[in-house]
């Protein structure tokens, strides 16, 4: 796919529109960081704005937040792994009914298999 004229033609004219507006973009760009024109950003600079932490601070300890303190996030950790639920039988949020239906008609299966078979 995308090999008509079309696409051609249109893929030629985003190269023409980048070349052309490329300049723009790194004037905006610099006015934005507030270089104008005079070479690269100072390290100085930049701490006026923003934090700068060294990189080996940041390989002790990565689980450290702004107070300091080594805490792990707090995630959902009580899902099962195979079925999703939740301790309350609720499925994630963002699962799509469709997916939720194959894991219930798919659990069904596994308990009726389990049953003794000749027991009623």
């Amino acid at each position: 796919m995308a090999k008509s004229l079309r696409s051609k033609w249109k893929r030629k004219m985003r190269a023409e529109r980048r070349k052309r507006n490329a300049p723009k973009e790194l004037a905006r760009l610099k006015r934005v960081l507030g270089v104008d024109g005079t070479g690269d950003i100072t390290m100085n600079d930049v701490k006026e704005i923003a934090t700068v932490v060294p990189c080996e601070k940041l390989k002790q300890n990565p689980a450290a937040n702004e107070d300091g303190d080594a805490s792990p996030m707090d995630t959902d950790n009580k899902r099962r792994k195979k079925t999703l639920l939740n301790e309350h039988g609720q499925y994630p949020i963002w699962m799509h009914p469709r997916q939720r239906k194959k894991i219930k008609s798919q659990l069904k299966k596994k308990r009726k298999s389990k049953q003794p078979k000749g027991l009623v």
